[in-house]
């Protein structure tokens, strides 16, 4: 409502306790700053970040060398550490999953000197200065393993995730001799484990890798 020109506002009664209405710009203008006070006193009174602590190595540690993909990596590790954890957590090669984490999915299947292991059963330190291969070492110089590309035309997997320990198995699996027929492959291909159900491509990608190495 607009007031004409002449009005000017009574006097307060002073005998009258009630506190005067606040105006709409007093109001916005206190909130405003009671707001901004609550967010800037957490941040003026947190302490300034402290240097990260350098990671003691674990107590009892050992030292192994583990030769990964041809490349030797010297380690200090818990002498409990299996050889899974050794290359996903401290040589950051995550293409070896951590599936059931007891020996029966073949996730975590590598080779140790050309024989396939479950890597989630075995520990790092029994194998310092054996060659281990994992999925990231197939390849050669940028080109795909055989038994790579085969899995890709065949589509030998789905989700993915059991495909390395697939993988390095079939090729231990051929080295072996033990892809002469489907029920071979299937046999021996048995405790590596894929929940998407692909197994029909993985046997067509064997087949057809055991023709070209």
């Amino acid at each position: 409502m607009t007031l004409p020109p002449c009005y000017t506002p009574p006097d307060p009664d002073p005998d009258d306790d009630t506190p005067p209405d606040p105006s709409r710009r007093a109001f916005v203008l206190g909130s405003a700053a009671a707001t901004a006070g609550m967010l800037v006193a957490p941040l003026l009174a947190a302490p300034a970040p402290a240097a990260a602590a350098v990671k003691a190595p674990p107590e009892h540690a050992t030292k192994v060398v583990l030769n990964v993909n041809g490349k030797a990596h010297e380690l200090l590790l818990d002498p409990r550490t299996t050889l899974l954890d050794a290359l996903r957590e401290h040589l950051d090669l995550t293409g070896t999953k951590k599936g059931c984490d007891q020996g029966a999915c073949g996730a975590c299947t590598v080779l140790v000197d050309g024989r396939r292991i479950n890597s989630c059963l075995t520990l790092a330190v029994m194998h310092g200065g054996q060659r281990i291969t994992t999925i990231e070492g197939l390849g050669q110089e940028g080109h795909l393993h055989p038994l790579q590309a085969a899995f890709i035309r065949n589509d030998g997997f789905q989700c993915g995730y059991c495909t390395p320990g697939q993988i390095c198995s079939a090729v231990a699996l051929l080295h072996e001799g033990h892809a002469n027929s489907d029920d071979e492959i299937r046999e021996w291909m048995s405790g590596n484990v894929c929940r998407c159900g692909a197994y029909t491509g993985i046997v067509a990608a064997i087949k057809e890798a055991r023709k070209t190495t």
